[in-house]
């Protein structure tokens, strides 16, 4: 049986992993750096595959690596901190650090302050890549043999017979595959209390399937149920008020659950990918997307996950099994 320390070391990697967009959602990628240099900071967490990106500091913050000060998680967090109300929904951001020549922003660690609490992940969007990541329209047998690994009857005759696919298709046949399309959020990973987080949750899209995950996160705890829809109710109002929002496509941002017998939190995180939108563009957030648009459906998603939660909330009483947790 994992230990009390692993079981927090795991959660500690599932809070800075959500920072993190570009790391897969699964705790067993965690290693604890082992040999200490002069080059990386004391307490310095690696994940397998990626390049060394977050670095845990003092009590309550955490250091994220970035490209540079023009980064674009940077420009976020700069303009989201000029709006009151907008900041209280997202980390604290406590400014740009540079150390041995590498640049970081300094962020709240949102599991600060919990014990041993309860962690859940949820993906934003019904469109979690850009524009620009699928615009080359070249056909790909990689993308096509990955297509067909995973549903060998997903492809139209024609890509059959090309036995390859773009990069569009593919993404937009793998967000299909989750409820990310049809309900603009997907369940990444959650952690109940006492247990090692769980991943791979992206193919529980069905309603019936959803509201089951919710209701065994929640335990039945109607105090806490009630709590999370005000705080979810509320960061809706205000990203429909916030003028960085309404200047913003938001892909791939989540929100950050933790609940504890005592505290109850949600924050929306993740603006690598945030890009300010042309003069002539505007976005609603829950409009369909098209090709040149520029809709996510971050709202439609909020919209959809508020539901979910309010049905639970409906019938707390009943517990049900989605998954063996």
């Amino acid at each position: 049986m994992p230990t009390t320390q692993q079981h927090m070391s795991l959660l500690k990697f599932l809070a800075i992993n959500a920072l993190e967009l570009s790391a897969p959602a699964t705790p067993l990628l965690l290693q604890q750096q082992q040999q200490q240099t002069q080059s990386k900071p004391h307490g310095w967490m690696q994940l397998s595959g990626h390049p060394e990106s977050i670095v845990p500091t003092t009590t309550g913050i955490v250091r994220k690596r970035i490209v540079g000060i023009d980064d674009s998680e940077v420009l976020a967090y700069q303009m989201i901190s000029q709006e009151p109300k907008t900041s209280q929904i997202v980390p604290g951001y406590f400014g740009l650090r540079e150390l041995h020549s590498q640049h970081y922003i300094e962020l709240q660690d949102l599991l600060a302050g919990f014990k041993d609490p309860c962690v859940m992940d949820i993906k934003l969007g019904t469109r979690t890549f850009l524009e620009s990541e699928v615009s080359n329209k070249t056909l790909r047998p990689d993308l096509y043999q990955k297509m067909i690994a995973v549903d060998a009857s997903a492809p139209t005759p024609a890509e059959h017979e090309a036995q390859a696919i773009t990069k569009l298709r593919y993404m937009l046949f793998r967000e299909s595959l989750s409820s990310s399309q049809s309900k603009g959020f997907r369940i990444e990973a959650l952690r109940l209390r006492g247990r090692s987080p769980l991943k791979d949750l992206k193919t529980c899209r069905s309603s019936e399937q959803i509201s089951q995950t919710i209701e065994q996160f929640l335990a039945a705890r109607r105090s806490v149920q009630k709590e999370l829809l005000k705080r979810l109710k509320h960061m809706r109002l205000v990203i429909e008020q916030s003028a960085f929002f309404s200047r913003h496509e938001i892909i791939g941002s989540s929100l950050f659950i933790v609940y504890d017998d005592q505290r109850v939190g949600a924050w929306l995180i993740d603006f690598a990918k945030s890009r300010q939108l042309p003069p002539q563009l505007s976005v609603n957030h829950r409009s369909p997307w098209q090709p040149g648009n520029r809709e996510e459906g971050l709202l439609r998603g909020m919209d959809e996950l508020i539901h979910a939660f309010e049905e639970v909330y409906a019938r707390s009483g009943n517990h049900r099994s989605c998954l063996k947790i």
